[in-house]
């Protein structure tokens, strides 16, 4: 069975074959459904409770 996963950003759920796959220095592993994503929170280090267009826009 293979795992639906979910993006670390914005919430979308990940098709298989889909999306990047991001692993930190300290093991962390962190799942983007696209370059957007993951420039936002890698590269800009942006919250997503604060950026509209997520799921997580709004929630404490």
């Amino acid at each position: 069975m293979v795992k639906v996963r979910v993006c670390s950003f914005c919430g979308t759920t990940i098709q298989p074959g889909q999306g990047i796959t991001y692993v930190k220095n300290d093991g962390t592993v962190m799942n983007f459904c696209s370059r957007k994503c993951r420039v936002f929170k890698i590269e800009y280090k942006k919250n997503p409770r604060k950026i509209r267009w997520t799921k997580f826009y709004g929630q404490k």
